[in-house]
């Protein structure tokens, strides 16, 4: 691969705060073809890193395809980011966000500050086969981003309306829809289809819309004529490209315990006064959260 120079500015950047509760929840029949495969959400979640999803037993991408539901696009009317709730979770209840997670599961040599923020690494980016130095700042950070392969909006339009608050958390933040990847590629892909988007890497294309069919047979979301037929081409070339089935998957998301509340009107300062008053880490939409106090801009401010 190619190795990126970026020439990195001076330090000066992208769910949790509420418990989300859903003991008990099963995810939908995961493919359908021959033997029903379910992937189902484990009675104890494990801690650690988390780990790549792998393949389902017997089936192929373009198997699960021809079970996905072929349909038009509805109407974007509804549609806001919070509906997926706030950003990032502890999916796997080890202390850290998912996007944290996603970039130390993804990075080479990643090294972490206070166990959980990843401050450097190098990304083999999947979407232009190029390979990236990312450096944590606050003109740096987005130069690696975290891509839901399925796009938010377009889950929307394609059956998430129909989801539950707390099953749309999980797709938000389920590792298997979840990609560390080039900054500018993702801003160019934004909320495409496979009809519309796809990698330039030609090589991950095969493993990028089986990704994109898995997520969607997992959540039970449709794909439109363009977006199958698009799908199935790329799929022709690899007839063997396996399903995924999400490697970790909880029964419950959370966040774990909620900070003391804080009044409407808290101000802090800043960390220490945050810490002092038994807030930290604050997230983005608690109250007395505000920008100063979150300078790499990833929704969490005074976490170290």
């Amino acid at each position: 691969m190619a190795e990126r120079k970026r020439r990195l500015p001076a330090w000066a950047w992208s769910l949790i705060g509420a418990v989300v509760l859903g003991v008990g929840l099963l995810v939908s029949p995961l493919f359908a073809s021959g033997d029903e495969v379910v992937a189902t959400w484990p009675s104890e979640a494990p801690t650690g890193t988390i780990a790549e999803p792998t393949a389902t037993t017997g089936q192929t991408a373009v198997a699960v395809l021809s079970t996905l539901e072929v349909k038009g696009r509805a109407p974007q009317t509804g549609y806001e980011r919070e509906e997926f709730g706030q950003r990032w979770l502890d999916v796997d209840r080890n202390g850290c966000d998912t996007r944290n997670d996603i970039l130390a599961r993804d990075l080479a040599e990643a090294v972490t500050e206070g166990g959980c923020k990843v401050i450097t690494g190098t990304l083999a980016d999947p979407f232009t086969g190029e390979t990236i130095s990312f450096l944590r700042g606050q003109d740096t950070s987005d130069d690696v981003q975290i891509d839901h392969v399925v796009a938010l909006s377009d889950a929307w339009q394609k059956g998430a309306q129909q989801l539950t608050p707390e099953e749309r958390a999980r797709f938000a933040n389920d590792p298997l829809n979840l990609l560390a990847v080039d900054g500018p590629a993702n801003a160019q892909k934004g909320d495409s289809d496979a009809a519309t988007w796809l990698p330039s890497n030609k090589g991950y294309r095969c493993a990028y819309v089986a990704r994109q069919v898995s997520v969607k047979a997992t959540y039970g979301l449709w794909v439109t004529p363009a977006e199958h037929d698009a799908i199935a081409r790329v799929l022709e070339g690899c007839p063997d490209e396996p399903a995924l089935a999400p490697a970790y998957a909880p029964d419950a998301v959370e966040s774990g315990p909620a900070p003391p509340p804080a009044p409407a009107e808290t101000h802090y300062a800043n960390c220490d006064a945050v810490r002092a008053a038994g807030a930290a880490p604050i997230r983005r939409g608690e109250p007395g959260f505000a920008e100063h106090l979150d300078r790499d801009n990833d929704g969490v401010g005074c976490a170290a």
